[in-house]
């Protein structure tokens, strides 16, 4: 079964976790397969992963998601992260990920932070 639910948003590949506790290691496992896919699949070169039915993630998880933004870093495809929730939010701040991960709060704001412009190349 997919762990992730994908749709297409102008061009954009919005991924969506279906799971409210990402706890399973086999879950997890898949999890990270079904991530990578995305990216080397080479169809789009910007996604968002939307967290919103997520409400608690193991440090697993969490290692696959540094895992997955590495291999975007590598492969210049455009991520945002966006609908993390309090609990979920907690862990990013304690492991500093907004270092690591462009987080925008709902999918709507992920979605226009493609379109504008930055100092940095966008």
């Amino acid at each position: 079964m997919a762990t992730l639910l994908t749709r297409n948003q102008d061009d954009i590949l919005v991924a969506y976790f279906q799971d409210v506790r990402i706890i399973d290691e086999s879950r997890i496992n898949n999890l990270g397969k079904e991530m990578m896919e995305l990216v080397t699949s080479g169809s789009h070169n910007r996604i968002i992963l939307n967290f919103q039915n997520v409400s608690f993630m193991s440090s697993a998880m969490i290692g696959k998601l540094i895992l997955f933004g590495k291999k975007c870093k590598t492969t210049k495809i455009q991520l945002r992260l966006c609908n993390i929730n309090e609990n979920v939010q907690e862990v990013f701040d304690l492991m500093k990920l907004e270092k690591v991960f462009q987080v925008v709060e709902n999918e709507e704001k992920a979605i226009e932070s493609f379109s504008k412009k930055s100092w940095f190349g966008g």
